[in-house]
């Protein structure tokens, strides 16, 4: 390009003859640049040097930063005693074959031929990453999925599976907050009644069956018909995500589980969910002690025996499995696994619990239980106090400890006045599930049903400012039952001796209104034993007695905390109010409600505090805010006899060598 004298510019090449003279080939002068007296012939951009790339793949490749190996040597013993480091080669060798030992078909002696990262980015065919190195022939032909490599996934950071979400996800999106939204499919919530456990010799005597328990059994047979269907199914994907992660903060009493699943989506949610490893303990992972097969997106065979419909959850404890199939509700994983520490841990003596968690400045640890709607959530997240667990946690003999990474949240109806941690928690690396939101703006609308009521959000939990970290505690010294009380009758709080915290807490009693059926006020009452019968294994009266010996060893008193009506039934009376609520906790916290003056109700013989600073006395006993005492007494009974009959389920099981504790748990029920 050349200036012409009246300033235009002009495209065009020189010759020898218009260099020496000055002018470019169609007469016009050249451009020259000068630099105080000395003038410059040639005019380019000298600022930064050319980038070290010959092609646009290599330009990508140069974005990227390799991911350094830990340094730490973790390997076998080399000559003279020593330990020598593996190469990086090694490292991923010992981990593929791991890998594909856990997608090895049982119809086949080996497993699939794997190679890491994104076929997207692979411009030739891989070298052979072969899964474990076997000696003899295969006993069947070969079939197209052992000719064919399978690219694994494997521990992605939040960014790379936002990118594979977002690229070949239908229904995943950023969101204003920089959460991720995805859809779950036709399922957007757990399917407890396709929910298998295999039956075998061990199970049989271990777990509970029959009426009331959540554990519907099915036969290894089953199981294992199921479970080639789903490695069939993720050796068939041109990619599988593969997650290597923890259970239980506890670092004596940890659970290594390996999740393989076929969406981004499910990668993100355990990442967030279950707890991350470090890469020195990634390198060092080994062999899983758990392993789901998340192929959700594929559904079991019908005609299979045990299945009722096209989705099917089973969990096989001898051999340490979990098969998904037929739903993409990403719950099932942290609910299966939920279970699993159900059985394994009161194994080693360690009771597993359904609670939030949270623990004050000078140490003291608090348990809260609750089913939705009491008010769980809410009250163990205290920002005059750390933040342990929102869900499932562990008490050992060292004290508590968090199960999980994570915390799963209800969006519904969410706003920032009345729950701010969760929605700042909602922030780049959130997984939101099924929400509505704004099309342009992508500004989600907490309050849009329009894919389901079950909104979720799945973050980290160090997400929550006052969280502890890592998530473990001392002995608890309150454990506080929540029941949000729609028949008005239970007082706003209770003080309650061994037996009775071992009724209720075996009960799991809240109250919910009816309110989607045209024309029903009535309360329904509901019971979930130990706070979470959807997920435990063992007989209730099991968990319920390792939790009363916990708190008579390390001296936890135990509360029931009603925060549902008071003044009358749900229709009548009034919803009590959640600074009354707050202050009743705080005062459990400082320990001044135990020197409180008490006395006990009638029918469920609970022992009631007389005044708590901050809280209307009038309110602390039931029958003081109803103006129909007799109507009180008739809803009393009412609750009472629901207890009893629910209760029915548990009579008859004997808790140690003789009834005597089982007898004492039936007396600390309502008498009339």
């Amino acid at each position: 390009m050349a200036e012409t004298g009246n300033g235009e510019f002009s495209f065009g090449t020189t010759t020898a003859e218009e260099k020496h003279k000055g002018t470019a080939r169609n007469g016009l002068t050249k451009i020259q640049t000068a630099h105080g007296k000395k003038v410059a012939t040639v005019c380019h951009d000298d600022s930064t040097p050319p980038v070290k790339a010959q092609t646009i793949d290599q330009l990508h490749s140069l974005q990227q930063k390799k991911r350094s190996a830990p340094n730490t040597p973790l390997t076998a013993q080399g000559s003279g005693g020593t330990f020598s480091p593996l190469s990086e080669e090694q490292r991923q060798k010992q981990q593929l074959q791991s890998i594909s030992a856990s997608l090895a078909s049982l119809t086949r002696e080996t497993g699939p031929k794997l190679v890491k990262g994104d076929p997207a980015r692979k411009a030739e065919t891989p070298k052979v990453a072969h899964g474990l190195d076997h000696h003899f022939a295969p006993t069947i032909s070969v079939s197209d999925s052992s000719l064919k490599f399978t690219h694994v996934l494997y521990n992605l950071s939040p960014a790379e599976l936002y990118e594979q979400a977002i690229k070949y996800e239908k229904g995943s999106f950023i969101t204003s907050s920089g959460a991720l939204a995805t859809l779950s499919g036709a399922k957007t919530g757990r399917a407890p009644r396709d929910k298998r456990v295999v039956k075998d010799d061990a199970t049989e005597d271990d777990l509970w069956w029959g009426k009331g328990s959540p554990n519907i059994e099915m036969d290894e047979h089953t199981f294992m018909v199921n479970r080639e269907r789903a490695v069939d199914y993720l050796n068939s994907l041109e990619k599988v995500f593969v997650n290597d992660q923890f259970l239980n903060w506890d670092s004596q009493n940890r659970i290594k589980v390996r999740i393989v699943s076929a969406r981004a989506y499910h990668s993100l949610f355990m990442h967030n969910m279950c707890i991350r490893p470090t890469p020195e303990e990634l390198e060092d992972f080994g062999t899983p002690d758990f392993t789901i097969y998340n192929a959700g997106q594929f559904p079991c065979n019908r005609y299979t025996h045990y299945m009722t419909s096209s989705t099917s959850i089973d969990i096989n404890l001898a051999r340490r499995e979990m098969v998904i199939l037929g739903t993409q509700y990403a719950g099932e994983m942290k609910k299966g696994l939920f279970g699993v520490m159900h059985y394994l841990m009161p194994k080693r003596g360690i009771l597993s619990l359904h609670s939030g968690c949270n623990m004050g400045k000078d140490g003291d640890v608090a348990l809260f239980f609750g089913l939705s709607g009491t008010g769980k959530t809410t009250l163990s997240t205290d920002h005059n106090r750390y933040l342990i667990g929102d869900d499932e946690h562990c008490w050992s003999d060292a004290g508590v400890s968090n199960i999980e990474g994570g915390c799963y949240a209800k969006c519904i109806d969410l706003s920032r006045e009345k729950e701010p941690d969760i929605w700042n928690a909602i922030k780049f690396g959130t997984v939101l599930e099924n929400v509505v939101f704004e099309e342009h703006t992508r500004e989600v609308d907490y309050a849009d049903k329009s894919v389901t009521e079950n909104t979720r959000a799945a973050y980290p939990i160090e997400y929550i400012p006052n969280a502890k970290i890592p998530c473990v505690g001392p002995h608890p010294k309150n454990v506080i039952l929540l029941a949000c009380d729609a028949f008005g009758v239970l007082p706003p709080v209770s003080k309650l001796n061994l037996a009775q915290t071992m009724y209720h807490f075996i009960s799991g009693y809240t109250a919910l209104v009816a309110g989607t059926e045209e024309g029903v006020k009535e309360p329904r009452a509901t019971f979930s034993a130990c706070f979470g019968a959807a997920f435990i294994m063992l007989h209730p009266t099991k968990y319920a007695a390792m939790l009363a010996e916990k708190m008579q060893k390390h001296g936890a008193t135990g509360w029931l905390v009603n925060t549902g009506w008071s003044g009358g039934s749900y229709g009548s009376g009034s919803r009590i109010k959640l600074p009354y609520t707050r202050k009743i906790i705080d005062a459990i916290h400082s320990g001044s409600l135990l020197n409180a003056n008490y006395k006990k109700t009638k029918v469920f013989g609970l022992e009631i505090p007389t005044e708590i600073e901050g809280v209307p006395s009038e309110i602390l006993d039931p029958i003081n805010t109803w103006n129909d005492k007799k109507a009180y007494e008739g809803t009393l009974l009412k609750l009472a006899g629901l207890f009893k009959n629910n209760f029915e389920t548990f009579t008859n099981y004997k808790i140690g060598k003789d009834s005597k504790l089982t007898e004492e748990i039936l007396a600390a029920g309502p008498i009339f």
